[in-house]
């Protein structure tokens, strides 16, 4: 019960925070807008905002919430990391229901706290295609993925800092999609503006099975490499208990 209650929360102030981010950002390039104003225009200064306030808000809530729940705060890293084994498929379906509900529930108080339509919505923009935004989509978030693996999946003496590379991932990847697809890389992240507007798009599917390739991608790279037992291709990097062996 405490896990799903730490997601629910963690997933709620992290999004509550990008999204609170994101409003302002797209109320000053858009003025009233429900989609996100960096897919319509390029707009470079709001870019960096959008992707600076992602990037810390999940930095600064996984350090708080991984003792609690993991801090996962996303269906496709739960995904990634039910299918090698860092946590149980129950737990990780629980962990899910508590990040959809959090998402909801950001999206929803974002809503009535700010003036204005919600703005935070994940939409294709520039032009992209539905297949190149599921590309993109699975690429962005199989980068994520797979760092979240290597920084806190795989126990290591810089484990402690994993939230400050995990943030900076997020936050180069919505610097790379945010323009083309709303860089969701989190079917919850895309989920609950959908329903606090009542509105789905008809390519939504996307958000749902883009990042869920992505975490597929990943989990399979990472297996390769500890096939190939990565440790030993750069050995002294950290002293655990493979190299102690």
């Amino acid at each position: 019960f405490l896990v799903q209650v730490g997601e629910f929360i963690g997933t709620f102030l992290f999004l509550f925070f990008a999204f609170a981010a994101t409003q302002v950002a797209n109320a000053a390039a858009t003025g009233s807008t429900n989609t996100t104003s960096i897919v319509q225009v390029p707009n470079t200064s709001a870019l960096v905002y959008i992707s600076l306030a992602f990037g810390f808000s999940l930095a600064v809530n996984a350090w708080v919430f991984f003792r609690i729940s993991g801090g996962l705060f996303n269906p496709a890293v739960t995904l990634g990391m039910a299918l090698i084994g860092a946590v149980t498929w129950v737990r990780a379906g629980l962990i899910f229901v508590a990040q959809i509900l959090g998402a909801m529930a950001s999206a929803g108080v974002v809503s009535a706290l700010f003036p204005g339509p919600l703005a935070v919505s994940t939409t294709l923009g520039g032009g992209t295609s539905i297949t190149r935004g599921l590309f993109i989509e699975m690429f962005l978030t199989a980068e994520l993925v797979f760092t979240i693996f290597m920084l806190a999946a795989e126990k290591h003496k810089g484990s402690f800092l994993a939230p400050i590379g995990i943030g900076l991932s997020l936050f180069i990847a919505h610097l790379s999609g945010v323009y083309f697809t709303g860089a969701s890389l989190n079917p919850a992240r895309s989920f609950g503006p959908c329903v606090a507007l009542r509105s789905f798009p008809g390519y939504h599917w996307l958000y749902w099975v883009g990042p869920a390739l992505g975490a597929l991608v990943a989990v399979g790279f990472y297996r390769f490499v500890k096939i190939l037992e990565y440790e030993t291709a750069n050995p002294g990097q950290d002293f655990n208990e493979h190299e102690a062996a």
